[in-house]
C-alpha cells in the first residue's frame, strides 16, 4: 500500500532516481526518449507499437516541444531530468491517473534503456515516490522542480535544456506543462524567473528546505 494515496483534483511532487543512484540518462537522445514518453504516454489510449515505430523510422535530435491529447490521465505542471533521477509536479485528472502515466513511462523507459545498453533488471530505485503538495508551498515547489539541475550544481536553469523552467521564462515555446496557474500569480515571466532563481539559491545553500517542502 502507497504511504501517500493519489487522488483526483490534487498536486503531487513525483520523483525517483536510478538504482545504486546510477545515471539513467547517458546521452541526449536519452532524454530526448523520456520527454517523447511523457508527451505520448499522458493519454487513455494506448501507443503500441505505431509508437515504438516513431522511434524506429525516426531519430528526433531536439527536445518534443510537447501537445495537448486528447485524452489526458495526468496534467503537468513542471519536470526536471538530471543525469541520475527525474522530478515532476502532476495533478490526477484520471482514477489511477498517476500510477497507470508513471507506470507507462517508467517500464517503457528502462525496457528502451536495457535494449540499448544490454543490461537487464530494474532501472529505477523502486516504485516513484509521491508527496502531496502542500497549497503554500506550490510555487516555492515550482521553482524546486525547475530548476533542480541548478540546486544540485549540474548547470544554471535557464540554460538546462532537460527542464521545463526556459519554458516558464519564454525561452522556450514547450507544451509539456500547463503553466498558466503558477505564471499568472505574477506580473510577467521575469519576475517568475527571480522567483525561482532567488529559491533555488536559498535551497542549495540550505538542503533541509526541501523536507519543509515536501511536509
Amino acid at each position: 500500500m502507497r504511504k501517500t494515496q493519489l487522488v483526483e483534483n490534487e498536486y503531487y511532487h513525483i520523483y525517483n532516481r536510478g538504482v545504486d543512484k546510477r545515471n539513467v540518462f547517458l546521452d541526449d537522445f536519452d532524454y530526448i526518449r523520456f520527454l517523447k514518453s511523457i508527451q505520448e504516454f499522458n493519454s487513455v489510449a494506448p501507443i503500441g507499437s505505431l509508437y515504438e515505430k516513431t522511434f524506429r523510422d525516426k531519430l528526433e535530435t531536439k527536445p518534443p516541444i510537447g501537445g495537448l491529447v486528447s485524452k489526458r490521465i495526468v496534467e503537468i505542471f513542471a519536470y526536471c531530468l538530471n543525469p541520475n533521477h527525474y522530478h515532476f509536479i502532476l495533478k490526477q485528472i484520471e482514477e489511477k491517473g498517476i500510477e497507470k502515466f508513471m507506470h507507462k513511462l517508467g517500464s517503457g523507459y528502462t525496457t528502451y534503456f536495457n535494449q540499448k545498453y544490454e543490461r537487464t533488471g530494474s532501472l529505477f530505485q523502486g516504485p516513484f515516490k509521491a508527496a502531496k503538495i502542500n497549497p503554500n508551498n506550490f510555487l516555492y515547489l515550482s521553482a524546486y522542480v525547475n530548476c533542480n539541475a541548478e540546486v544540485h550544481g549540474i548547470a544554471k536553469a535557464e540554460n538546462y535544456r532537460w527542464c521545463s523552467f526556459q519554458d516558464y521564462i519564454g525561452k522556450r515555446n514547450g507544451k509539456l506543462c500547463s503553466k498558466e496557474i503558477i505564471l499568472d500569480q505574477f506580473k510577467n515571466q521575469k519576475d517568475y524567473f527571480d522567483f525561482a532563481k532567488e529559491n533555488a539559491v536559498a535551497m542549495k545553500e540550505k538542503k533541509e528546505f526541501e523536507k519543509l517542502l515536501f511536509e
